[in-house]
This record gives structure tokens, sequence and C-alpha cells, in this order.
């Protein structure tokens, strides 16, 4: 079994540290330090990588950085021969890859050399992408540029959110990863380049990032539904009150003379004119309560109906 030093933080990198550890020696796991967060963000969170490293008995190391020369010593005196990176969170210096014999291998959640950066699922959500699927790449110092080991696909359907695509992502990089790391570790592999030419980037997402804008297709708007789901979610005023998207489909054929944001009644049910054709609610959440069905929500408020929308 290699000695395998792990690096990875949220819910994504879980199920490849659980693969590891069933088939390799884990020395270390090393993650982000624990975040405050909940209401008033009073209460400190750690990352699921530490709950699930702890709760196998692992060694955790919660570094602010990896520019610290003594974090440095520390991994390299684990002597590891692979570390294996997924979803990490932190950039990997020259130093750091130099440490194991056979690399630093990532798990990344899209076909390098597409969607290279920090929100892959949602980015290729939001483009209409109808695939994507899980790279394993040899490091390198650039941002996802290493060549890579191997690929597996998977695809996109329209039910998927960047919550429920992420979990099969998760668990098709770990499937992979323990395919190719005995290979890797055995000689059978030869990196192959990424093309230069074909490459996309993706940045973090931000939280604005989810106010609907009503003059975009509703294509596009449906899409925003589902890639910001769970975080940061798709939010629109109303009222002068926030009300969060949960779930919608769009109506390109819908042809109608209301303005952008404006609440219509439909043969479907309750939608919302956008630039180009029309919204329709299934599932939406008011500012302080649950999330329910539109028609549950229009039974408390018959004005919804042929109101405006705006940008929260």
């Amino acid at each position: 079994m290699a000695r395998i030093v792990f690096m990875g933080t949220p819910e994504f990198a879980v199920p490849t540290l659980e693969a590891l550890i069933a088939h390799h020696e884990v020395v270390a796991v090393v993650t982000q330090p624990d975040r405050r967060g909940g209401r008033g963000r009073r209460q400190l969170a750690a990352p699921p990588v530490k709950e699930a490293a702890l709760a196998a008995g692992l060694t955790v190391l919660q570094p602010p950085t990896l520019r610290n020369a003594a974090v440095v010593d520390q991994l390299r005196q684990l002597a590891p021969e692979v570390v294996v990176v997924a979803a990490f969170g932190q950039i990997l210096r020259s130093n750091v890859l130099a440490i194991p014999a056979r690399g630093c291998l990532n798990v990344h959640a899209s076909l390098l050399p597409r969607y290279r950066g920090a929100s892959p699922i949602t980015a290729a959500i939001l483009a209409g992408e109808s695939e994507t699927g899980v790279t394993i790449m040899l490091m390198d110092r650039g941002m996802d540029t290493g060549p890579v080991l191997a690929q597996a696909r998977a695809p996109i359907t329209d039910q998927d959110t960047t919550g429920s695509l992420t979990g099969k992502l998760a668990a098709l990089g770990a499937e992979l990863l323990v395919e190719t790391l005995p290979r890797w570790l055995g000689g059978e592999i030869e990196p192959q380049p990424q093309d230069e030419a074909l490459a996309t980037y993706c940045r973090p997402v931000d939280k604005s990032e989810g106010c609907i804008a009503w003059g975009l297709p509703a294509v596009q708007i449906a899409r925003m539904v589902r890639a910001y789901d769970p975080w940061p979610g798709t939010f629109t005023g109303c009222g002068g009150r926030m009300l969060k998207i949960v779930r919608a489909r769009a109506l390109p054929g819908w042809r109608g003379d209301a303005e952008p944001g404006t609440v219509v009644e439909v043969s479907e049910g309750i939608a919302v004119a956008t630039g180009e054709g029309a919204l329709l609610i299934e599932e939406l959440q008011p500012a302080g309560k649950r999330a329910m069905a539109c028609e549950a929500y229009i039974c408390g408020q018959r004005d919804f109906v042929g109101s405006r929308l705006e940008a929260a």
C-alpha cells in the first residue's frame, strides 16, 4: 500500500478520502481551518473532510497556509509517496509539489481542459452542457493545467443541480482515483498534456450572482436556478422582500406581452415573463419561511399573479 497524504476540504472530497483509506495508507489529512458559520456566524464548523478523517482515526493538519516553512517541513517528514488533492482550496507551490516521489494528483470535477478553476460544476450547468465528468491530473504550478492521467464522463440531466451533480461526481472521482492510482504507481500511465487551445476557466461564485435579471431568457434563468442550488440560491425581489426560486423550468415557447418580471398565469401553472419565454415556478421560498410549492404559496398571496418581481 502506498503512503498517501490527502488534501481536501468540502463534502466533494470525502468519497475520495474514504476510498483511499480503504485501499492505501493515509498518513495524514490536510484540510482548511474550521470556519465560523450558522446564525450570526458564532459557531465554528469543521470541514467535512476533517470530520471524516477524525472518524477514521487519522492525523489532521489544518494550516492556514502552505507557505509556512514549518508546515512544508512537516509534510516532508511524513514522506508520502503520493499527495492526493480534491477541492482543497489552497494553491500548492513548487516546494510542496516536489515532496512526494510520485507527485501530487488532483481529482477535478470537469473534463479538463474545460472548466479549470473553482466552480466547474456550477459553470457546466450554467453553460447548458449535457455532459461533464472528472479528471485525475498530475499537478503542476498552474491552475488545473497539469497533464491528465485519466478521465470519466457523466451526463448532466435537466433535473441536476450543483448539489446533486456534486454528489455524483464525487463518487465517480473516488472510483476513478482508486482505479488510476495503482496503474500510476506501477508506471503504466503516460501523462497526457492538456490542449491549451480548448481551455476555459471558471471563477468562484459570488452570492450576488444569484440575483435574477428577468430580462434574460427563461432558459438561462432556469439554468441559474439549478446551478446556484444549494448556494447561493436564485432570488428576486417581491413586494420589498426577497423571494427565493427553488425549482423552476423554462417555457421558451411562451409568447405574451407582459413585461419581464411580471407574474402570469399559464396553462402549466404560475410563471414569470422573461426577456424570452417564461419561467414556470414550481417551488419557492419566501424570506424567513420554508420552501413550498408555488400552488401553496399563491393560496395565501392572491395578488401574486400580476405583480412585478424586481432585483432583490
